[in-house]
Formats: structure tokens, sequence, C-alpha cells
């Protein structure tokens, strides 16, 4: 009997909870998001096209290397460039960045664009331009990325159309050209798995998280809003690193309004540059996110049960937070369960039956973002083409849940900041201290050593002096 519960509560933990928490909820996210794509191909056959002005707001900062581009986007874009007006606002850049927008302007005069000046950090920055904005619609876009030439007009036609819609953010992927640019041959592969993960969390998560009125965050890269209900909150937040995140939670807790997801809106951006960017990007966002949920929920008390179901902000806490040290632990227990002599046949089947349950859900993912790609045939091609590295989206998750929970204890420790420790300058903290620690050990470990060797220089000076004597 005892050996009979020992096996059920270890196929429990390591097969039914991944059932329970990852395969069950993925077959229902599928369907829920197949019967919205047919929903809505039959509701929005007849859409009003109506054009108001916009206003387009540009953060910059050393943007030299990409900012043209992101114009040029801007003015290829399908929505009419008389309806819109483009503020770029310089944050302190140091490079030419300037010099590439008086390019632009001359090269897309029918653009109507503004440059302006902000030395106070990215929040202000874009509350600067908010206040200076004419647009009915406030749409705010990275400088390091590309607008697909519809998106503008899609998400302002789901503006015009839903009345009730107040905020949406658009879908961020990664551009695939510049992956198969990239020179080196292992960063190529890590990129395409990254665009795998960004078609995923986008097209798949947050799609539909909009769905149940449960975004966590808008994105920085690719946000709109109505300016009426704009100037209604707090605007951008100085004193987080996660701005963006700020910014929803006050439309969704405290004005009560709607933060949806725009799933045919699309902002190309660029891939990760190296792992270590990666490292310092994933730890600055779970940072970030804690911070912001701090700010929000540390005065509250919540039944645990209620909130989960109700409160959106909550059950990305309990998922990405308080399941995270299990999660550790049972990365980890493979180890401990072969050290105390378990069956090494079980531990190896009940790894490769976890694994192709994750595969499996990464594959009901890819089928969503497949059917969601079909207006973008270009994207769809690629991404169609990258099938077979869908099977190892459980690695390479599993790789960035290690990075994201560095930063949960980083954010334990130390106070947020924009420029995030990279994973070499980590490494050499890590060193120093251990150094440190150990230090009495090192002397002890000296002092023994000298003590050792000191006869043999003594005996060693004797034989020497015996040796001149004769």
């Amino acid at each position: 009997m005892t050996k009979l519960t020992s096996v059920i509560c270890y196929w429990a933990a390591w097969v039914i909870i991944p059932l329970l928490v990852e395969i069950i909820p993925n077959i229902f996210y599928s369907l829920v998001l197949l019967w919205k794509k047919l929903f809505l191909m039959h509701k929005e056959k007849n859409l009003s096209d109506y054009k108001p002005v916009i206003t387009l707001i540009i953060p910059v900062y050393n943007s030299e290397a990409t900012l043209y581009r992101c114009i040029q986007s801007v003015n290829d874009s399908t929505y009419p460039t008389d309806r819109m007006e483009v503020l770029l606002v310089d944050n302190g850049s140091k490079d030419n960045s300037l010099k590439i927008f008086q390019q632009a302007q001359l090269d897309f005069p029918e653009l109507g664009m503004w440059w302006m000046y902000s030395r106070q950090g990215k929040s202000k920055a874009l509350n600067k331009a908010i206040f200076n904005s004419n647009g009915k619609y406030i749409i705010n876009i990275d400088s390091d990325g590309i607008l697909h030439k519809d998106a503008l007009t899609n998400m302002v036609r789901r503006f015009e159309n839903y009345p009730k819609t107040d905020c949406m953010t658009g879908a961020i992927l990664i551009e695939p050209d510049l992956i198969e640019k990239t020179e080196n041959f292992w960063l190529r592969q890590f990129q395409k798995l990254e665009f795998l993960e960004y078609s995923h969390a986008f097209l798949a998560g947050r799609n539909f998280e909009s769905q149940f009125h449960s975004l966590f965050t808008l994105s920085g890269a690719f946000s709109a809003f109505r300016k009426s209900v704009l100037l209604k909150t707090f605007l951008y937040n100085t004193n987080t690193i996660c701005e963006d995140a700020h910014l929803a939670f006050q439309i969704r807790d405290i004005l009560k309004k709607k933060v949806l997801f725009c799933h045919d809106a699309l902002f190309m951006v660029d891939p990760i540059e190296s792992v270590n960017k990666f490292y310092t990007q994933r730890q600055r966002w779970q940072i970030g996110e804690l911070e912001v949920s701090n700010m929000f929920m540390k005065t509250k008390l919540y039944h645990p049960i209620k909130s989960y179901i109700k409160n959106p902000s909550m059950r990305v806490l309990i998922q990405d937070h308080t399941f995270a040290f299990p999660r550790l632990i049972w990365y980890f227990a493979l180890i401990a369960l072969g050290c105390v002599n378990y069956n090494f046949f079980n531990i190896i089947v009940a790894t490769v039956i976890i694994y192709i349950l994750y595969v499996f859900g990464a594959f009901l993912y890819y089928g969503n973002v497949m059917t969601f790609l079909q207006p973008f045939k270009d994207i769809q091609r690629y991404y169609g083409r990258k099938i077979g590295y869908v099977a190892l989206m459980p690695l390479y998750n599993m790789f960035a849940f290690f990075i994201r929970f560095a930063g949960i204890i980083n954010s334990i420790k130390r106070k947020s900041s924009w420029k995030t420790k990279s994973f070499k300058e980590e490494m050499q903290e890590i060193k120093e201290t251990v150094t440190d620690d150990f230090e009495i050990l090192y002397k002890i470990r000296a002092g023994v050593k000298a003590l050792l060797e000191e006869p043999e220089e003594k005996e060693c000076y004797t034989d020497s002096t015996s040796t001149n004597s004769t």
C-alpha cells in the first residue's frame, strides 16, 4: 500500500499538475480563440472605415540605427498621412537621431512630424507628448520597431466600431528578415525560438486573456488609447520601470475600463542581440511586474480563491510568482529522487511524458497562431516553416523561467532600475560574494600551507650550509 501511494503521489505531481495547469487550459484557450476568429470574421464584414485624426507618439533615445525605418513604416501605412500627427520626443539622445529625423522630413514631406525635447526619462517624455497631442486616439510605438502597413487602420477601426473599447495593445512580433540576417548560427536559432515565443504570447496568450478582460498589462512597444479616457488617469508613472503596466492598472482597476488586445494590429521589433541582453530584458520585466503589483495591491486583503477567479492581477501573481517556487522544486526533485534510489526508469518515463504534454500544448498554440496570421501571408509562411522548433519551446520556456525566477529574487533586495545587471555582471558579483564569504577559509588554508612548507625550507638551508663548509 505504501508503494502504491508513493507511485500515485509521484505521477500526480509530475503528470496531473502539468495537465491541469498547462494542457487543459491550452485546449480551452484554443477552442475559445477559434470561436472568436469565426465570430469576428462574420461580425466585422461591415465595419465603418471612418478615419479620425490620430496622434502617434514615438519616444526616441539613441535611435539612430532604427528611427528611419520606424518613420518610414508610419509613412507607408494605409492610414492617411493627412489624418495623423507624429510627435517624436527625444529623451536625451547622444547620437544622430535628430539628423535621421530631419532626413525623414525631407523624404516624407506629406507626413506631419514634430520633434520635441524631454530629458527627464521615458515616462515624462510620453506625458509631455500626450499634453501636446490633438488626435482623438493616442498611439504609442517604440522607435526600434516597424508598423505593419494595416496596423493603424485596423486599430482605429476597432475603436470606432466598439465605443466601449478605450484602451488596446497591439501584437508584438519579431521581424523575420532581421532573424535571417543574424550571422551567428546559434544566436539565430535562439531568435527563432524567441519569434515563436512572441507569437504564442500575443496571438494566443494575450488574445485569450483579452476575451475575459484579464489582460495584465499593455505593451509599451505598441499601445493605443482614447484621449478622453487617457486624460482621466495619472498618465505614465515616473517611479517605476514598468510604466506601461502601471497605466494598464490605472485604466482597469481605477477607471474600471477594459484593457483589450487588437490581434490584427502588428508591430515588428528587432530580435534579441544576445543571451546576455535576453537575461537583462526578462529580469527587468519581472521586477517591473512585481513592482507595479505591489503599488496597487499592497494595501488590500484578498480572499485567495475568490481573487484567483475574479482578479486577473491576482491570477498572474499566483501563476507567475507563487507557483514559481514549487515549480523550481519540481525541477530539482528529479535529482533528489535519483539520490534516494527511486526507480530510474520511472523518472525517465515521467519526464518524457511531461515533455510530450508540454510540446502538445505548444502545438495547440501553434495552430491558433497560424489561424490568426491568415491575413499576413508572408509572416504566416515564415511562422509555418518553424514547426520543428515548436518541440523545443518547453526547453526555451524553462530557460526563461529560471531567468524570471532570478528576477523575483533580485526584486527582494534590489531597487528597480531600467539598467538591470547583465548575466556576466551577476556572475562576477556572485564570484566576489563567494570569495568574501570564504575568505577566512582561504586564510586558514594559506596558514596551514605555510606551516607545512617551513620545515622543508629549513632543511634545505642546512644542507646548503654543510656543503659550503665541506
